[in-house]
């Protein structure tokens, strides 16, 4: 058993991981910037390093800063959380030539997934099903041409080393494709070191479905079913809810399965998220997080446990607490993300905290680190709280999202509250009738009203 983990994390995602050790009996460690002084997590946690000033490249992401709190406390273990660290194979290496253990994936799997195109490869060769396009990375934009009439119109151009939209263009005829391909390339090097691009069909009104997984290490892998992700924001999560409002059992079974096997086969350890498109019935491979993702709520709430408490279980070496056959979908619930942003531009809004009020009763879950009082830095990702509800249906989690949004109180600062009020007024969301293009089509001719 693990006596102490160290949290490589700030905000709420650490605060997370630091309620699941003090329920398992295990004391954590909270590193934070200078600007961190006095946030939540460093006040929750048993203990607390500091380690650098406020950029995440001098202290968040400085490697040795993290290794050296580990040793400092004699923390015997990592966890990343999401963001920063978390899918960095290199990190993982020399954490555990430390002898410190890392709670995720090995560095292997994280390298193996955070190569677009190696990604890809080796999920068509396990089984899961990809979308159309190129074979490996497109060096030239004579090479971009012939895959690209070869696909069909429109296509899309990644860049191998992507994320979050970045290195992404869409080009919709021939005479868009030089554009859009040397903008790709320029924003990748730009973004990642690294300008390698490849392409894919580009799918006209798809929904983004992904599948959470868990494997033991051991060649033992589950699915617990799919949430669905497409009410986006320029390739960004708003609004997330499980299950799928329009995946049926079969369906859902079906992919769960295949996903669940294609980990088992490769000894995947700990929790990880296969994304796919979804379109005409069929499912499209297109990345996979090889960490816990910032919606994992949602699937905890239909299924009912604990993935971060897994997460450290199978870390230690023991085996998953549950088989498939152990779960089962309860109702539905969607979480939102509550940012410090100002509309209808979405600017980033940081300051003081003068009043906060979490909203609370049935169903109802807020994960943040506000408190009254507390100063949101201009630092950093300007996610302040998600707010998580569970109903017997998707009817009931919609009520209980609209009430509890009610209750909520930030201020000091301007949120994306409103946004939401206002999208709970739509007939499609209240249907579930949307894609990945909804929410910037509803922008563009509602926001700015």
């Amino acid at each position: 058993m693990f006596e102490k983990i160290l949290i490589a994390n700030r905000g709420e995602i650490a605060l997370r991981v630091i309620r699941a050790c003090r329920e398992m009996g295990i004391r954590s460690v909270a590193v934070h910037s200078t600007a961190d002084s006095d946030a939540m997590h460093v006040r929750m946690a048993d203990e607390a390093v500091c380690i650098g000033p406020p950029p995440g490249t001098n202290s968040y992401l400085s490697i040795p800063a993290i290794v050296s709190a580990c040793e400092i406390t004699g923390a015997d273990a990592i966890h990343p959380g999401y963001g920063f660290l978390s899918e960095n194979a290199n990190f993982v290496q020399i954490v555990e030539d430390h002898d410190i253990a890392f709670i995720g994936p090995t560095a292997e799997h994280i390298r193996m997934m955070g190569d677009k195109i190696t990604a890809k490869e080796t999920m068509r060769q396990l089984g899961v099903p990809c979308v159309p396009g190129s074979d490996g990375g497109v060096p030239d934009l004579e090479t971009a041409r012939v895959v690209s009439e070869e696909i069909g119109y429109p296509v899309i151009i990644k860049a191998t080393a992507g994320g979050g939209g970045r290195g992404m263009k869409l080009a919709q005829t021939a005479d868009d494709l030089e554009t859009a391909f040397q903008t790709a390339r320029s924003e990748s090097k730009s973004a990642f070191g690294n300008d390698e691009v490849y392409i894919e069909k580009y799918l006209g009104t798809p929904r983004h479905i992904e599948i959470q997984v868990f494997g033991d290490g051991k060649g033992n892998a589950v699915h617990l079913g799919e949430r669905d992700c497409s009410l986006q924001r320029r390739h960004q999560k708003v609004f997330e809810e499980a299950p799928g409002p329009i995946i049926t059992e079969e369906m859902r079974a079906k992919i769960g399965k295949v996903c669940a096997d294609a980990v088992a086969r490769i000894n995947y350890i700990g929790a990880g998220t296969i994304e796919f498109l979804y379109e005409n019935g069929e499912f499209y491979f297109i990345e996979m997080n090889t960490r816990l993702q910032v919606e994992h709520p949602v699937t905890e709430a239909i299924f009912g446990v604990d993935l971060v408490r897994e997460q450290i279980r199978v870390a230690e070496g023991l085996p998953m607490s549950f088989t498939q056959e152990d779960l089962s979908l309860n109702g539905h619930a969607i979480e939102v993300r509550i940012n410090a942003e100002k509309l209808p531009n979405f600017s980033p809004c940081p300051g003081k905290i003068t009043a906060f009020h979490a909203p609370g009763g049935l169903g109802v879950r807020m994960d943040s680190a506000l408190y009254d009082g507390y100063s949101i830095p201009p630092y950093y990702d300007s996610l302040i709280g998600k707010l998580i509800v569970h109903g017997r249906d998707r009817k009931e989690a919609l009520a209980r999202l609209a009430r509890a949004l009610g209750e909520l109180i930030v201020d000091g600062v301007d949120t994306t509250v409103p946004l939401f009020h206002a999208l709970l007024e739509e007939p499609d969301i209240q249907s579930g009738d949307y894609d990945i293009h909804w929410l910037e089509r509803w922008l563009e001719t509602n926001l700015a009203k």
